[in-house]
């Protein structure tokens, strides 16, 4: 059984977990096992519980930046019109960018979701690829591109619109990794944005537009299992972590937008290690 308190921290985790680049899924495996939770994580119910909160922070993020999304689709229809791209439609662009981001990651990760989580989904495992997550995050700030300074002035869409199709298709299949519970998706695709130019700001933004359709396109895959389950008793528990990851993701995004417009990922990156480390002691010692 699912409590209602085990709900809403859960809940509240994913949501920060989600967009933080320190792995949802991989906090989603340590944090029950941390706190003696009998969390069946591999049980029907436990998906339809998690199918729940991953739709509401796909949700949160499509209304957060619905402007963006209003203009992409309407570049995309544009460009399908007309059957090209204009020059100055960035807003067309960046929706094939998008696309062409998603698709190869969503196959790929359709093909190797089931064999990777089942494969490294234990507690210790994840606590130990939390911390290269961590070097992973630290790496890219050591090794980044420095941004372009020719589009000073330009809005953040008109700058995502400047990657190529290659660095798109590169940072969207950074987010295969994050299929291994310690890695995190919104880290690697931020890694993959640093690597490939972007500032953190615009890596930031870049991550959170590729997230929607991601997380969105995951949990309904797994909608008709929701609806059709049989644990009646699952629909408040359900509900109660949905609200409460809709408002951890509406506040996570809102900070992180903030933060890198002048940070880095390194704070993070030794989150992740020395959090990693730790965890990793706890769990050996028991």
């Amino acid at each position: 059984m699912l409590t209602y308190f085990q709900a809403i921290v859960m809940g509240l985790l994913q949501g920060i977990t989600e967009l933080f680049p320190i792995s949802s899924l991989g906090h989603s495996v340590i944090l029950p096992q941390l706190l003696g939770w009998n969390l069946s994580q591999g049980q029907p119910f436990f998906l339809t519980f998690l199918v729940a909160t991953h739709f509401a922070t796909a949700a949160v993020l499509l209304l957060f930046f619905w402007r963006d999304w209003w203009n992409i689709a309407k570049g995309l229809g544009r460009s399908l019109a007309r059957r090209y791209i204009g020059t100055d439609d960035y807003y067309a662009r960046l929706g094939w960018l998008l696309v062409v981001g998603t698709v190869p990651a969503g196959i790929l990760g359709l093909l190797l979701k089931d064999n990777l989580q089942m494969l490294f989904a234990s507690a210790r495992l994840a606590a130990l690829f939390l911390i290269l997550n961590g070097v992973v995050l630290y790496g890219a700030e050591i090794l980044r591109r420095r941004a372009p300074k020719d589009l000073p002035d330009a809005g953040v869409s008109e700058r995502l619109s400047k990657l190529t199709w290659g660095q798109s298709v590169t940072v969207g299949l950074s987010q295969i990794i994050s299929l291994i519970p310690g890695f995190s998706r919104s880290g690697s695709t931020m890694a993959g944005s640093l690597l490939v130019g972007l500032s953190h700001e615009d890596a930031a933004k870049f991550s959170f537009l590729l997230a929607t359709p991601i997380i969105g396109a995951a949990a309904a895959l797994e909608l008709p299992q929701f609806v059709l389950s049989q644990n009646h008793w699952l629909i408040g528990p359900s509900l109660a972590g949905a609200i409460a990851a809709a408002l951890a993701a509406y506040f996570s995004i809102k900070f992180l937008l903030k933060y890198f417009h002048t940070n880095k990922l390194t704070p993070f990156a030794v989150y992740c290690v020395v959090g990693g480390l730790i965890y990793s002691l706890i769990l050996l010692s028991r």
